[in-house]
């Protein structure tokens, strides 16, 4: 399909002897729109794929902590554990106050912490490919019984989906007020027809570098004039994910299509750091640049 090809700049085109694994029509609500351009053969959990699952063993009544990591390159996760409420504790490895929710929503690059109370059976924990007709799957099980097919699909994907902008970071861990020293605006652009992915109009380059100066507070405003959702994600810092009191630390966040994102951090960690879309395949086409220190 001409306006889902691979990124121009020096991308290896498909072998014309395999399967095309280029993707139109993957749509999600959640994401606002266009979900993904890759139709992957496998979704893995733990590098097992769903006929063939890792299998978690523990006992009825056990408090267990789950760590979810979105390591795919282009696909949104939309994860839950069948039969199970989920306890949310953590977002890119910062504590937040504790939320219930009956399923996640992992960008690219996200990772959340949660904690739940085991029942009596086998569960599903699955991850569903949103917007693209596959899931992934691993077990935990605490007593006998038949696992569920692979194809099962737990309620509480169905249920209430929880997303890094509802929670509110733990005091510990809440970045302490103060106007910002500098803002960094980002607009983000590019679309599928000529896959022309970047911040500001302009592809990476190695030499284009924004400055910030250490001990500042820099705000990064990000407008996303795309007809797509990016998981933005900054090196060598985190970030509060809006400039509200209690906004979540994160160093990975979703921007929906059309919509601006606000992130704070403190400039804390002299250097030069990529910030880049945290879809493979944008970040390849040039949507990254670089934050460096001015001495």
């Amino acid at each position: 399909h001409r306006g889902h090809g691979m990124p121009a700049q020096g991308a290896r085109t498909e072998d014309p002897a395999g399967p095309s694994r280029m993707m139109t029509g993957a749509r999600s609500d959640l994401l606002g729109g266009d979900a993904g351009d890759v139709k992957y053969p496998y979704h893995l959990v733990n590098g097992r794929p769903a006929e063939a699952p890792e299998v978690f063993r523990a006992k009825p009544g056990d408090r267990i902590r789950v760590r979810l990591v979105n390591a795919g390159g282009d696909t949104a996760y939309r994860v839950a554990l069948g039969g199970h409420r989920m306890t949310v504790t953590h977002t890119d490895g910062f504590a937040v106050e504790h939320a219930e929710t009956d399923a996640l929503l992992l960008g690219m690059g996200e990772r959340y912490d949660v904690l739940v109370t085991a029942g009596d059976g086998v569960f599903p924990l699955t991850a569903l490919a949103e917007g693209k007709d596959a899931t992934a799957r691993a077990l935990l099980r605490t007593g006998a019984g038949a696992a569920p097919k692979a194809g099962a699909r737990p309620k509480e994907l169905d249920g209430r989906v929880l997303t890094a902008d509802r929670l509110v970071a733990a005091e510990p861990a809440a970045l302490p007020a103060r106007t910002p020293d500098r803002t960094v605006r980002f607009q983000l652009t590019g679309g599928m027809a000529r896959y022309d992915w970047a911040f500001n109009g302009r592809p990476y380059k190695a030499s284009e570098r924004y400055p910030v100066r250490a001990g500042e507070r820099v705000r990064l405003v990000f407008s996303n004039a795309t007809d797509m959702w990016h998981p933005l994600h900054l090196h060598g810092h985190t970030f509060a994910l809006s400039s509200a009191k209690g906004a979540p630390r994160k160093d990975t966040a979703v921007i929906l299509p059309h919509r601006t994102l606000t992130a704070d951090f403190d400039a804390d960690n002299p250097g030069l750091w990529m910030l880049h879309c945290h879809n493979v395949y944008h970040a390849e086409a040039g949507m990254m640049t670089v934050l460096g220190y001015r001495r």
